[in-house]
Protein backbone atom coordinates (compact mmCIF):
# COMPACT_ATOMS: atom_id res chain seq x y z
CA UNK A 1 0.00 0.00 0.00
CA UNK A 2 2.77 2.46 0.87
CA UNK A 3 4.83 1.60 -2.66
CA UNK A 4 0.77 2.32 -4.39
CA UNK A 5 0.46 5.65 -2.44
CA UNK A 6 3.61 6.78 -3.26
CA UNK A 7 2.80 5.56 -6.90
CA UNK A 8 -0.43 7.73 -6.58
CA UNK A 9 1.56 10.66 -5.30
CA UNK A 10 4.53 10.28 -8.10
CA UNK A 11 1.15 10.37 -10.56
CA UNK A 12 -0.80 13.31 -9.03
CA UNK A 13 2.43 15.17 -9.51
CA UNK A 14 3.34 14.18 -12.78
CA UNK A 15 -0.28 15.08 -13.98
CA UNK A 16 -0.33 18.74 -11.72
CA UNK A 17 3.27 19.30 -13.37
CA UNK A 18 1.67 18.74 -16.93
CA UNK A 19 -1.16 21.06 -16.47
CA UNK A 20 0.65 23.75 -14.86
CA UNK A 21 3.05 23.67 -17.89
CA UNK A 22 -0.49 23.80 -20.22
CA UNK A 23 -1.64 27.23 -17.58
CA UNK A 24 2.12 28.56 -17.95
CA UNK A 25 2.57 28.53 -21.24
CA UNK A 26 -0.20 30.99 -22.27
CA UNK A 27 0.94 35.06 -21.12
CA UNK A 28 -0.34 37.94 -23.02
CA UNK A 29 2.11 37.62 -25.65
CA UNK A 30 -0.08 34.47 -26.63
CA UNK A 31 -3.64 35.96 -25.98
CA UNK A 32 -2.73 39.32 -27.75
CA UNK A 33 -1.24 38.11 -30.97
CA UNK A 34 -3.70 34.68 -31.45
CA UNK A 35 -6.14 36.66 -31.36
CA UNK A 36 -4.91 39.80 -33.43
CA UNK A 37 -3.88 37.15 -35.70
CA UNK A 38 -6.76 35.34 -35.71
CA UNK A 39 -8.90 38.34 -36.60
CA UNK A 40 -6.95 39.68 -39.58
CA UNK A 41 -5.36 36.38 -41.11
CA UNK A 42 -7.71 33.76 -40.08
CA UNK A 43 -5.55 30.32 -39.37
CA UNK A 44 -3.25 30.90 -42.53
CA UNK A 45 -0.53 31.90 -39.30
CA UNK A 46 -1.53 28.77 -37.66
CA UNK A 47 2.06 27.38 -38.78
CA UNK A 48 3.60 29.99 -37.10
CA UNK A 49 2.36 29.07 -33.28
CA UNK A 50 3.38 25.46 -33.73
CA UNK A 51 6.78 26.34 -35.23
CA UNK A 52 7.30 28.30 -32.24
CA UNK A 53 6.55 25.81 -30.30
CA UNK A 54 8.27 23.07 -31.35
CA UNK A 55 11.10 25.71 -31.23
CA UNK A 56 10.50 25.82 -27.30
CA UNK A 57 9.57 22.29 -26.64
CA UNK A 58 13.21 21.72 -27.94
CA UNK A 59 15.16 23.90 -26.00
CA UNK A 60 13.15 23.82 -22.94
CA UNK A 61 14.13 20.06 -23.33
CA UNK A 62 17.63 21.06 -23.12
CA UNK A 63 17.73 23.53 -20.48
CA UNK A 64 15.67 21.29 -18.31
CA UNK A 65 18.20 18.19 -19.62
CA UNK A 66 21.29 20.50 -18.58
CA UNK A 67 19.80 21.48 -15.64
CA UNK A 68 19.01 17.72 -14.33
CA UNK A 69 22.39 16.65 -15.21
CA UNK A 70 24.97 19.85 -14.19
CA UNK A 71 22.56 21.82 -11.84
CA UNK A 72 23.76 25.07 -13.96
CA UNK A 73 20.82 27.76 -14.93
CA UNK A 74 21.02 29.41 -18.72
CA UNK A 75 22.80 33.05 -17.79
CA UNK A 76 25.68 30.24 -16.11
CA UNK A 77 26.02 28.75 -19.29
CA UNK A 78 25.33 32.14 -21.54
CA UNK A 79 27.74 34.11 -19.53
CA UNK A 80 30.67 30.57 -20.01
CA UNK A 81 29.90 29.77 -23.22
CA UNK A 82 29.80 33.34 -25.23
CA UNK A 83 32.53 34.96 -23.02
CA UNK A 84 31.95 38.10 -20.97
CA UNK A 85 31.81 40.78 -23.62
CA UNK A 86 29.13 38.78 -25.68
CA UNK A 87 27.53 37.49 -22.63
CA UNK A 88 26.87 41.24 -21.19
CA UNK A 89 25.33 42.35 -24.33
CA UNK A 90 22.78 39.26 -24.33
CA UNK A 91 22.26 39.93 -20.65
CA UNK A 92 21.34 43.53 -21.26
CA UNK A 93 19.02 42.44 -23.87
CA UNK A 94 17.47 39.73 -21.89
CA UNK A 95 16.90 42.37 -18.68
CA UNK A 96 15.56 44.91 -21.38
CA UNK A 97 13.28 42.80 -23.08
CA UNK A 98 11.92 40.72 -20.06
CA UNK A 99 11.36 44.42 -18.10
CA UNK A 100 8.95 44.87 -21.28
CA UNK A 101 7.14 41.86 -21.18
CA UNK A 102 6.57 42.62 -17.52
CA UNK A 103 5.22 45.89 -17.70
CA UNK A 104 3.27 44.24 -20.56
CA UNK A 105 2.06 41.71 -18.15
CA UNK A 106 1.23 44.03 -15.49
CA UNK A 107 -1.23 46.16 -17.82
CA UNK A 108 -2.75 43.18 -18.74
CA UNK A 109 -3.79 42.18 -15.79
CA UNK A 110 -4.45 45.44 -14.63
CA UNK A 111 -6.96 46.16 -17.95
CA UNK A 112 -8.33 42.36 -16.60
CA UNK A 113 -9.34 43.76 -13.11
CA UNK A 114 -11.18 46.91 -14.82
CA UNK A 115 -13.13 44.73 -16.63
CA UNK A 116 -14.21 42.72 -13.36
CA UNK A 117 -14.64 45.95 -11.46
CA UNK A 118 -15.35 48.88 -13.62
CA UNK A 119 -12.07 50.63 -11.76
CA UNK A 120 -9.72 52.30 -13.57
CA UNK A 121 -7.22 50.13 -14.74
CA UNK A 122 -4.12 52.87 -13.92
CA UNK A 123 -5.95 52.42 -10.73
CA UNK A 124 -5.39 48.71 -10.55
CA UNK A 125 -1.43 48.87 -12.02
CA UNK A 126 0.20 49.48 -8.80
CA UNK A 127 -1.63 46.85 -6.97
CA UNK A 128 -0.87 44.25 -9.10
CA UNK A 129 3.21 45.36 -9.09
CA UNK A 130 2.77 45.31 -5.01
CA UNK A 131 1.09 42.05 -5.31
CA UNK A 132 3.25 40.17 -7.97
CA UNK A 133 6.45 41.73 -5.55
CA UNK A 134 4.42 40.16 -2.22
CA UNK A 135 3.81 36.88 -4.00
CA UNK A 136 7.83 36.43 -5.31
CA UNK A 137 9.07 37.10 -1.28
CA UNK A 138 6.20 35.33 0.10
CA UNK A 139 4.92 32.23 -1.57
CA UNK A 140 7.41 28.82 -1.46
CA UNK A 141 8.08 28.74 -5.83
CA UNK A 142 6.30 25.56 -5.60
CA UNK A 143 2.93 26.46 -4.74
CA UNK A 144 3.29 29.64 -6.69
CA UNK A 145 3.92 28.29 -9.81
CA UNK A 146 1.51 25.78 -9.51
CA UNK A 147 -1.79 27.32 -8.48
CA UNK A 148 -1.26 30.11 -11.17
CA UNK A 149 -0.72 27.62 -13.70
CA UNK A 150 -3.75 25.71 -12.63
CA UNK A 151 -5.67 28.88 -12.69
CA UNK A 152 -4.26 29.67 -16.10
CA UNK A 153 -6.36 26.80 -17.87
CA UNK A 154 -9.40 28.89 -17.02
CA UNK A 155 -8.53 29.54 -20.70
CA UNK A 156 -9.88 26.66 -22.39
CA UNK A 157 -13.00 28.80 -22.22
CA UNK A 158 -12.21 29.40 -25.63
CA UNK A 159 -12.16 25.89 -26.75
CA UNK A 160 -15.76 25.51 -25.18
CA UNK A 161 -16.86 28.56 -26.87
CA UNK A 162 -15.09 27.05 -30.16
CA UNK A 163 -17.32 24.33 -30.16
CA UNK A 164 -20.24 26.67 -29.09
CA UNK A 165 -19.76 28.62 -31.76
CA UNK A 166 -20.66 28.88 -35.79
CA UNK A 167 -17.37 27.64 -36.95
CA UNK A 168 -16.73 26.89 -40.64
CA UNK A 169 -14.34 24.42 -39.40
CA UNK A 170 -13.51 23.27 -43.16
CA UNK A 171 -12.52 26.60 -44.08
CA UNK A 172 -9.90 27.00 -40.80
CA UNK A 173 -8.24 23.66 -41.38
CA UNK A 174 -8.01 24.67 -45.20
CA UNK A 175 -6.54 27.75 -44.20
CA UNK A 176 -4.14 26.66 -41.39
CA UNK A 177 -3.13 23.63 -44.00
CA UNK A 178 -2.20 26.29 -46.91
CA UNK A 179 -1.07 29.27 -45.13
CA UNK A 180 -1.38 32.51 -47.63
CA UNK A 181 -1.41 35.96 -47.53
CA UNK A 182 -4.93 37.25 -47.37
CA UNK A 183 -5.71 39.30 -50.60
CA UNK A 184 -6.30 42.74 -48.78
CA UNK A 185 -2.95 42.20 -46.47
CA UNK A 186 0.71 42.85 -47.61
CA UNK A 187 3.49 40.07 -47.20
CA UNK A 188 5.30 42.71 -44.73
CA UNK A 189 2.74 42.57 -42.38
CA UNK A 190 1.58 39.19 -42.97
CA UNK A 191 5.75 37.97 -41.76
CA UNK A 192 5.52 40.61 -39.01
CA UNK A 193 2.56 39.17 -37.33
CA UNK A 194 3.92 35.48 -37.90
CA UNK A 195 7.48 36.87 -36.37
CA UNK A 196 4.80 37.84 -33.43
CA UNK A 197 3.24 34.88 -33.12
CA UNK A 198 6.74 32.35 -33.41
CA UNK A 199 7.88 35.18 -30.48
CA UNK A 200 5.07 34.93 -27.86
CA UNK A 201 5.79 30.94 -27.99
CA UNK A 202 9.90 31.54 -27.48
CA UNK A 203 10.26 34.80 -25.51
CA UNK A 204 13.38 34.34 -23.41
CA UNK A 205 12.22 34.75 -20.10
CA UNK A 206 10.57 31.59 -20.21
CA UNK A 207 13.30 29.41 -21.01
CA UNK A 208 15.30 31.46 -18.20
CA UNK A 209 12.36 30.76 -15.45
CA UNK A 210 11.95 27.25 -16.67
CA UNK A 211 15.85 26.17 -16.35
CA UNK A 212 16.49 28.29 -13.02
CA UNK A 213 12.86 27.12 -11.48
CA UNK A 214 14.49 23.51 -12.32
CA UNK A 215 17.26 24.67 -10.46
CA UNK A 216 15.35 26.05 -7.24
CA UNK A 217 13.21 22.58 -7.45
CA UNK A 218 16.52 20.51 -7.27
CA UNK A 219 16.37 18.67 -10.45
CA UNK A 220 18.19 15.42 -11.08
CA UNK A 221 18.74 12.92 -13.59
CA UNK A 222 15.88 10.66 -11.81
CA UNK A 223 13.53 14.31 -12.60
CA UNK A 224 13.83 14.03 -16.65
CA UNK A 225 10.50 11.65 -17.60
CA UNK A 226 8.63 14.13 -15.47
CA UNK A 227 10.71 17.35 -16.91
CA UNK A 228 10.19 16.05 -20.74
CA UNK A 229 6.28 15.30 -20.23
CA UNK A 230 5.90 18.64 -18.66
CA UNK A 231 7.39 19.47 -21.86
CA UNK A 232 6.03 17.61 -24.56
CA UNK A 233 2.81 17.29 -23.24
CA UNK A 234 2.38 20.36 -21.53
CA UNK A 235 3.58 23.03 -23.84
CA UNK A 236 1.53 21.96 -26.67
CA UNK A 237 -1.38 21.74 -25.21
CA UNK A 238 -0.60 24.97 -23.99
CA UNK A 239 -0.47 26.04 -27.93
CA UNK A 240 -3.90 24.49 -28.09
CA UNK A 241 -5.38 27.13 -25.95
CA UNK A 242 -3.37 29.77 -28.42
CA UNK A 243 -4.76 27.97 -31.41
CA UNK A 244 -8.30 28.38 -29.88
CA UNK A 245 -7.94 31.66 -29.02
CA UNK A 246 -6.84 32.27 -32.82
CA UNK A 247 -9.84 30.27 -34.07
CA UNK A 248 -12.60 32.00 -31.96
CA UNK A 249 -11.45 35.61 -33.68
CA UNK A 250 -12.37 34.17 -37.02
CA UNK A 251 -15.95 33.75 -37.01
CA UNK A 252 -16.96 36.64 -34.36
CA UNK A 253 -14.03 39.52 -35.08
CA UNK A 254 -12.92 38.73 -39.02
CA UNK A 255 -16.48 39.05 -40.44
CA UNK A 256 -16.78 42.41 -38.75
CA UNK A 257 -13.85 43.61 -39.66
CA UNK A 258 -12.71 44.14 -35.34
CA UNK A 259 -9.34 45.33 -35.51
CA UNK A 260 -7.65 43.71 -32.04
CA UNK A 261 -6.54 46.83 -30.44
CA UNK A 262 -7.44 46.36 -26.68
CA UNK A 263 -7.17 42.75 -24.78
CA UNK A 264 -11.03 43.01 -23.88
CA UNK A 265 -11.87 42.74 -28.30
CA UNK A 266 -9.61 39.51 -27.64
CA UNK A 267 -12.61 37.65 -25.21
CA UNK A 268 -15.60 39.12 -27.23
CA UNK A 269 -16.01 35.24 -29.05
CA UNK A 270 -16.19 33.87 -25.28
CA UNK A 271 -18.66 36.55 -24.51
CA UNK A 272 -20.74 35.73 -27.94
CA UNK A 273 -20.75 31.73 -27.35
CA UNK A 274 -21.41 31.33 -23.75
CA UNK A 275 -23.03 34.81 -21.91
CA UNK A 276 -22.11 35.82 -18.74
CA UNK A 277 -20.54 33.18 -17.15
CA UNK A 278 -17.64 32.35 -20.11
CA UNK A 279 -17.10 36.04 -19.61
CA UNK A 280 -16.35 35.15 -15.53
CA UNK A 281 -14.29 32.47 -16.39
CA UNK A 282 -12.15 33.96 -19.22
CA UNK A 283 -11.19 37.24 -16.90
CA UNK A 284 -10.17 34.23 -14.22
CA UNK A 285 -8.28 33.10 -17.22
CA UNK A 286 -6.92 36.40 -18.30
CA UNK A 287 -5.48 37.67 -14.94
CA UNK A 288 -3.96 34.30 -14.16
CA UNK A 289 -2.01 34.05 -16.94
CA UNK A 290 -1.16 37.33 -17.00
CA UNK A 291 -0.25 37.60 -13.36
CA UNK A 292 1.84 34.24 -13.06
CA UNK A 293 4.02 35.76 -16.08
CA UNK A 294 4.72 39.01 -14.45
CA UNK A 295 5.74 37.01 -11.42
CA UNK A 296 8.17 34.74 -14.06
CA UNK A 297 9.56 37.67 -15.56
CA UNK A 298 10.55 39.27 -12.20
CA UNK A 299 12.05 36.33 -11.24
CA UNK A 300 13.96 35.63 -14.33
CA UNK A 301 15.01 39.57 -14.15
CA UNK A 302 17.00 38.07 -10.64
CA UNK A 303 17.74 35.16 -12.28
CA UNK A 304 19.16 36.65 -15.22
CA UNK A 305 21.58 38.93 -13.80
CA UNK A 306 22.33 36.86 -10.32
CA UNK A 307 23.88 34.22 -12.88
CA UNK A 308 25.60 36.41 -15.12
CA UNK A 309 27.31 38.07 -12.04
CA UNK A 310 27.87 34.77 -10.19
CA UNK A 311 25.71 36.42 -7.11
CA UNK A 312 23.76 34.41 -4.70
CA UNK A 313 19.87 33.69 -5.49
CA UNK A 314 17.17 32.01 -5.40
CA UNK A 315 13.44 32.68 -4.22
CA UNK A 316 13.42 29.90 -1.18
CA UNK A 317 16.27 32.25 0.28
CA UNK A 318 15.31 35.65 2.08
CA UNK A 319 16.16 39.64 0.69
CA UNK A 320 19.33 39.80 3.70
CA UNK A 321 20.63 36.22 1.73
CA UNK A 322 20.46 37.44 -1.36
CA UNK A 323 19.98 40.99 -1.49
CA UNK A 324 21.29 42.01 -5.16
CA UNK A 325 19.27 39.05 -6.32
CA UNK A 326 16.12 40.32 -4.68
CA UNK A 327 17.01 44.12 -5.39
CA UNK A 328 16.57 43.14 -9.36
CA UNK A 329 13.61 41.85 -9.31
CA UNK A 330 12.43 44.61 -6.58
CA UNK A 331 13.82 47.50 -8.83
CA UNK A 332 12.32 45.70 -12.03
CA UNK A 333 8.84 45.56 -11.01
CA UNK A 334 9.15 49.13 -9.74
CA UNK A 335 9.94 50.37 -13.40
CA UNK A 336 7.51 47.99 -15.38
CA UNK A 337 4.86 49.57 -13.03
CA UNK A 338 5.98 53.30 -13.82
CA UNK A 339 5.98 52.57 -17.61
CA UNK A 340 2.75 50.84 -17.06
CA UNK A 341 1.31 54.27 -15.05
CA UNK A 342 2.13 56.28 -18.46
CA UNK A 343 -0.83 54.71 -19.98
CA UNK A 344 1.31 53.55 -22.83
CA UNK A 345 -0.52 50.96 -25.04
CA UNK A 346 -0.66 47.41 -23.29
CA UNK A 347 -1.11 46.11 -26.52
CA UNK A 348 1.15 47.39 -29.08
CA UNK A 349 3.93 46.86 -25.98
CA UNK A 350 2.99 42.89 -25.85
CA UNK A 351 3.48 43.35 -30.15
CA UNK A 352 7.02 45.32 -30.06
CA UNK A 353 8.33 42.74 -26.98
CA UNK A 354 7.28 39.83 -28.42
CA UNK A 355 9.28 40.98 -31.63
CA UNK A 356 12.46 41.81 -30.47
CA UNK A 357 12.41 38.60 -27.84
CA UNK A 358 12.24 36.57 -31.19
CA UNK A 359 14.95 38.79 -32.57
CA UNK A 360 17.33 37.87 -29.40
CA UNK A 361 16.13 34.07 -29.43
CA UNK A 362 20.07 33.01 -30.66
CA UNK A 363 22.25 34.61 -28.21
CA UNK A 364 19.97 32.90 -25.55
CA UNK A 365 19.28 29.25 -26.93
CA UNK A 366 22.78 28.99 -28.48
CA UNK A 367 24.67 28.36 -25.63
CA UNK A 368 22.17 25.48 -24.37
CA UNK A 369 22.59 23.75 -27.88
CA UNK A 370 26.59 24.34 -26.99
CA UNK A 371 26.27 22.41 -23.61
CA UNK A 372 23.43 19.98 -24.35
CA UNK A 373 26.42 18.56 -27.17
CA UNK A 374 28.72 18.75 -24.47
CA UNK A 375 30.06 15.67 -23.31
CA UNK A 376 32.37 16.11 -21.24
CA UNK A 377 29.71 18.26 -19.11
CA UNK A 378 26.23 15.82 -20.16
CA UNK A 379 27.99 12.81 -20.20
CA UNK A 380 25.73 10.01 -21.74
CA UNK A 381 22.96 12.66 -21.66
CA UNK A 382 23.86 14.34 -24.95
CA UNK A 383 21.69 15.62 -27.53
CA UNK A 384 20.69 12.83 -29.87
CA UNK A 385 20.80 12.94 -33.97
CA UNK A 386 17.15 14.53 -33.86
CA UNK A 387 17.64 17.11 -31.23
CA UNK A 388 20.66 18.50 -32.74
CA UNK A 389 19.08 18.41 -36.28
CA UNK A 390 16.01 20.08 -35.23
CA UNK A 391 17.82 22.48 -32.93
CA UNK A 392 20.34 23.51 -35.54
CA UNK A 393 17.14 23.96 -38.29
CA UNK A 394 15.68 26.13 -35.82
CA UNK A 395 18.50 28.18 -34.53
CA UNK A 396 19.55 28.91 -38.43
CA UNK A 397 15.86 29.90 -38.80
CA UNK A 398 15.80 32.22 -35.49
CA UNK A 399 18.79 34.05 -37.13
CA UNK A 400 16.81 34.24 -40.37
CA UNK A 401 13.70 35.74 -38.04
CA UNK A 402 16.23 38.16 -35.72
CA UNK A 403 17.91 39.82 -39.06
CA UNK A 404 14.55 40.99 -40.38
CA UNK A 405 12.49 41.31 -37.56
CA UNK A 406 13.39 44.82 -36.76
CA UNK A 407 13.30 46.23 -40.41
CA UNK A 408 9.88 44.78 -40.46
CA UNK A 409 8.80 46.29 -37.24
CA UNK A 410 9.51 49.28 -38.35
CA UNK A 411 8.60 48.99 -42.42
CA UNK A 412 5.22 47.59 -40.96
CA UNK A 413 4.81 50.54 -37.86
CA UNK A 414 4.31 47.29 -35.37
CA UNK A 415 1.76 45.62 -37.75
CA UNK A 416 -0.37 48.63 -38.38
Amino acid sequence: MTGLGRGWKRLLGVALGVMTAIGGFVDIGNIVTSGLAGARFGMSLAWALVFGTIGMGLYGEMAGRVVAVTQRATFNLVRERLGVRAGLVNLAAALLLTGLTMAAEIGGAGITLQLGSGISYVIWVPVVGLATWLVIWRVPFGVMERVLGLLGLALVVFVVALFALPVPWQELLSQAAQPAVPPDEGLATWLFFAISLIGSAVVPYQVVFFSSGGVEEGWRRRDLGEMRLNVFVGFPLGMVLSLAIMACAVPVLQPRGVDVQRLEQVGLPVVAALGRVGLLVMLLGFFAATFAAAAECALSLGYSAAQYFGWTWGKFRRPAQAPRFHVVMLAGIIAATALMLTTIDPVQLTIVSVVLGAAAIPLTYFPILVVANDRSAMGRYVNGPWANTLGVVFLVVMVVVSVISIPLLFLTKAGQ
